[in-house]
């Protein structure tokens, strides 16, 4: 394996990818020469373009550029999405370039590192920006790579410097296809066990011990901060639980909503701070915030910049993200793609615009999730006035027989629901005006947030 050192260039097979643009641009502002191939153009690909790096749409090695033509001094790195046929993977596996997923890439930029690693099903997102976000509002250099675009850094990445001969770097620990391995942190916080990826794992017990193997991982010397009652199994650290108005080693309590805002008091370590403020919506958020929190109190913040950074904090495209806000009219936009993240947002929602209509566009993502979990995707989805669901957004897997968005639509129990296309959706709100909008999921959902808010402002 190739030291980074040695590395003159990078070339990424599904550079659109969150997680791959984020090592991108991470390369890229270290002055090394980044290309990469992915199948569609996007608004992140375009970002990526206007910083300088080159970026193609075809799988056409002839648009493979010269610069990475050296196996010697060219790194490959690879997404799963990228299929089996792909003609620019059969050339760089055929001309004997080394090829690496980017777990694998993760794990050799955090090996000298002080590592903060946040894993888990859901809330692994927020909780990691949020870390970054209050070292940074704390004056402490860190590197962050993250699973969404950050508000506050309008980037996936933030750059830090040595500081204090220490390098601390925030990432995003992601439990597909065992990713989070390859990392061996000193503090990691582990925010949910909820089974998922079983196409990955084959069953919910698989994905446990995967779980419970990331955290022996943490250094001995280091800490592991986990949500109370996630089994994480024998820890060679240091470990502290966390938990929502409930007693743990740190926890949340005297939840309040004051003008769409929550307040909370965080407990934890033989003292409190009281009547914390953030934005972010949904005690699901809160829950977020004490992890987050408790990774700042480990490496010594004070009070006043936790509760300045907690206030600041904007939070991530696509979670809980208002698209319009209106005395008449609420859009969100969310990623939710999971029957848990789905519950926690439309919860939110309700508690938020208590006896509001509530109107959701939900797309499945992959058939798999879609076959494993159609009754909890169901029994979310209820919680809806209204349903609007798209077609499965296929990702990287082929068709399952007779796996259906019908499969959750024919179990949902609320009044209206009826599954539609893109068109027929923004058709629909041309002539009709909901009072809270969610489009909620993690495929191409996207495509529909501009459109919609140019309707519904």
């Amino acid at each position: 394996m190739k030291k980074l050192e040695q590395v003159k260039s990078v070339y990424f097979l599904g550079i659109g990818g969150i997680g791959m643009s984020a090592l991108a641009r991470y390369f890229h502002s270290k002055g090394i020469k980044v290309s990469g191939y992915d199948k569609t153009p996007t608004a992140l690909t375009s970002a990526l373009i206007d910083e300088g790096i080159s970026i193609h749409f075809e799988d056409d090695c002839s648009l493979i550029s010269s610069d990475f033509s050296d196996p010697n001094q060219t790194l490959v790195v690879i997404t799963p999405a990228i299929p089996a046929n792909h003609k620019e993977w059969a050339f760089f596996k055929e001309n004997g370039f080394e090829i690496l997923k980017r777990s694998a890439i993760l794990g050799l930029i955090t090996a000298d590192a002080f590592t903060i690693a946040v894993a888990g099903t859901h809330g692994k997102t927020t909780t990691s920006t949020l870390i970054a976000h209050l070292l940074k509002s704390a004056g402490l250099e860190c590197t962050a790579f993250l699973g969404g675009i950050s508000k506050n850094f309008n980037s996936n990445l933030l750059i830090g410097q040595l500081q204090n001969g220490r390098n601390i770097i925030v990432v995003e620990a992601d439990e597909y296809d065992r990713s989070f391995l390859t990392l061996y942190p000193d503090i990691a916080v582990i925010t949910s066990m909820d089974p998922d990826h079983l196409d990955i794992y084959g069953d919910a017990n698989q994905m446990l011990k995967t779980y419970q193997e990331f955290a022996s991982q943490v250094k001995p010397n280091g800490c592991l901060i986990y949500k109370k009652g996630l089994p994480v199994g024998k820890v060679n650290a240091r470990s502290l639980d966390y938990a929502l108005q409930s007693p743990a080693d740190q926890f949340s309590s005297d939840i309040n909503i004051k003008n769409h805002q929550y307040h909370f008091n965080w407990t934890g370590r033989g003292f409190s701070f009281n009547d914390l403020t953030t934005g972010l919506p949904g005690e699901h958020n809160v829950e977020n915030a004490v992890a987050a929190i408790s990774v700042a109190v480990e490496l010594g913040l004070s009070e006043e910049v936790i509760r300045k950074g907690l206030a600041s904090y904007q939070g991530v495209n696509r979670r809980f993200d208002y698209q319009v806000r209106s005395e008449n009219l609420i859009y969100i936009d969310d990623y939710a793609h999971h029957p848990e993240e789905l519950r926690a947002c439309i919860s939110s929602v309700k508690a938020l615009y208590p006896g509001k209509k509530i109107t959701g566009v939900f797309q499945p993502h992959l058939f798999s999730r879609t076959r494993d979990f159609a009754d909890g995707f169901a029994q979310s989805l209820s919680m809806l006035d209204e349903l609007l669901l798209l077609d499965i957004y296929p990702a990287r897997e082929l068709p399952i027989q007779g796996v259906t968005a019908e499969m959750i639509l024919d179990k949902v129990t609320c009044a209206v629901k009826k599954i539609c296309t893109k068109d027929e959706v923004l058709n629909m709100f041309k002539t009709s005006r909901p009072e809270v909008l969610l489009t909620l999921g993690a495929g191409d959902i996207d495509q529909l947030v501009i459109p919609l808010q140019k309707i519904l402002s």
